[in-house]
């Protein structure tokens, strides 16, 4: 439970040295009284459930909104803690199954473990990366400067060992034991190094000028809409008014996911009358709506980025790739439709998956510009978000209204600030009840429209800087770093062992 302070908002990430040692020492000292397996497996869920009860509670919040899903509010409250913290569970089990004699073999098992179950989590089934324990250094920009090398899981693989160090010293304070805490201790200072001369390099860099503006547009439209017959004219008006466009400036507008549930892709058109004498051929508009279409006379839903010219003809779309279990789609949904339950969105009708994400390309008279769309929860996957690396800029839109006045709104942010640091590019997230931001690619926020708060930011100018070596490998480099953890815990038994 403490160990959840350490996440956003609040960034406590020195009670890690605290729980992350304590909990190292406690399976030490257990496994010396008992070998029970059981008991091993059920010490490290109630660290889990504590951790995800209490940094996920506002999961639940988005029941809220719907009379039909009351029964589920406190099963929410209990169900996605107890699953999560399984794979904890399972980090002290593998522990005790593998520790080895020695003490700092022991340390490097037990982070290895760690970091391996995460990026686990993250990725079986449609993956939950969510709260990594790297994120307690989300305003820490200048050592999370080497996420441009490591990447989130590898950085979080470090981070795990670091917190657990001052355990070493308590356990067993050996010259060659406290040497290798030691090693750890200098790298974290190494990294902050690194951080420092990374962004004075990315601040030196020559500045690129457009000669057209990318308006992020950052709403805070009631969430309601969903539910009742919310007047899509009138959000539409606001939308357009929160944009105040320009006749007379190129401009790229961003308007939020699924910010017009009641329009489809196709039916915009029909409220061209809205953008007359506000829009012309100098704008484009990019903004979420779902779509339709129809395979073997099956009528298939999507959560799509669509890009309109100034008549709101449709010029490219994009069909988000990985939906949100329970919220977009039904898993099981054959089985678990018979007992009552339905998707949250989309007038409870499952979406479909996008078959690719491709780049986007704006290329025409006023504008050239690559791309690459990410729908909301899509930021939140590190090193999958593209194998594409020629495009100019990534772009978030979002609606997080679903979490209301939570934590929730403001975690899912910070995963923006991470995937611009790995990706070495610029971030624009436009969000409706959440924070529209440009990132810039060292992780600072350069402009943003508060959270609660409606308004626009405005992208005209960059720094560019070269592509990332994680954007070029990816998770490959978390692969070698667990080679590397590997070859230490054997040869420290080896020497310990002579």
């Amino acid at each position: 439970m403490i160990t959840s302070l350490s996440l956003p908002p609040l960034n406590y990430l020195l009670v890690n040295f605290l729980t992350f040692s304590l909990f190292f020492i406690f399976l030490i000292k257990k496994s010396k009284q008992h070998k029970n397996l059981k008991y091993f497996f059920l010490y490290g869920w109630l660290f889990g459930f504590g951790y995800f009860a209490i940094s996920l509670y506002w999961i639940s919040i988005a029941l809220t909104f719907d009379q039909n899903f009351d029964f589920l509010f406190p099963l929410a409250l209990l169900i996605i803690p107890t699953f999560l913290a399984l794979f904890y569970g399972l980090v002290s089990f593998f522990f005790i199954i593998l520790k080895p004699i020695k003490i700092i073999s022991s340390f490097l098992v037990f982070s290895l473990i760690f970091g391996i179950t995460e990026y686990i989590r993250g990725s079986i089934l449609t993956g939950f990366p969510w709260n990594l324990i790297i994120y307690s250094f989300s305003n820490q920009l200048e050592f999370l400067g080497v996420l441009s090398i490591l990447g989130t899981y590898g950085l979080n693989l470090f981070c795990i060992s670091l917190f657990t160090c001052p355990a070493i010293f308590i356990i067993s304070g050996t010259k060659k034991n406290i040497g290798v805490c030691t090693f750890f201790l200098i790298f974290a200072l190494s990294f902050l190094i690194y951080g420092f001369s990374y962004k004075e390099k990315f601040n030196k860099a020559d500045k690129i000028i457009n000669d057209f503006n990318v308006r992020v547009i950052g709403s805070n439209i009631s969430i309601d809409r969903f539910y009742s017959n919310v007047n899509s004219v009138l959000v539409i008006e606001e939308l357009i008014k929160i944009s105040n466009p320009n006749m007379s400036q190129k401009t790229i507008f961003i308007w939020p996911e699924g910010i017009l549930p009641e329009i489809s892709q196709r039916e915009l058109k029909e409220y061209k009358w809205l953008f007359e004498n506000k829009f012309n051929e100098n704008h484009l508009l990019i903004m979420g709506i779902n779509s339709q279409s129809i395979e073997n006379n099956v009528k298939r839903y999507f959560n799509s980025l669509s890009v309109y010219d100034h008549e709101l003809n449709l010029i490219n779309h994009y069909n988000k790739i990985n939906l949100v279990p329970f919220g977009e789609f039904l898993p099981f949904e054959r089985i678990l439709k018979n007992i009552g339950l339905k998707p949250l969105t989309n007038n409870y009708e499952s979406f479909s998956r996008g078959k690719k994400r491709d780049i986007i390309e704006l290329i025409g008279k006023n504008f050239s510009l690559k791309i690459l769309p990410l729908i909301c929860y899509e930021i939140i996957y590190s090193g999958k978000i593209s194998n594409d690396h020629n495009f100019d800029l990534i772009v978030n839109i979002s609606e997080d209204g679903w979490f209301g006045n939570s934590v929730g709104p403001k975690q899912h942010f910070v995963h923006s600030v991470l995937r611009a640091i790995e990706s070495g590019k610029y971030v624009v997230r436009s969000a409706n009840n959440g924070m529209a931001a440009i990132i810039n690619p060292i992780g600072m926020i350069e402009q943003k429209v508060k959270f609660g708060q409606s308004g626009h930011v405005d992208f005209e100018e960059s720094r560019k800087i070269q592509p990332t070596i994680f954007s070029i490998y990816g998770n490959k480099i978390f692969v070698f770093l667990i080679l590397l953890y590997i070859f230490l815990i054997f040869s420290f038994n080896k020497i310990k062992n002579e």
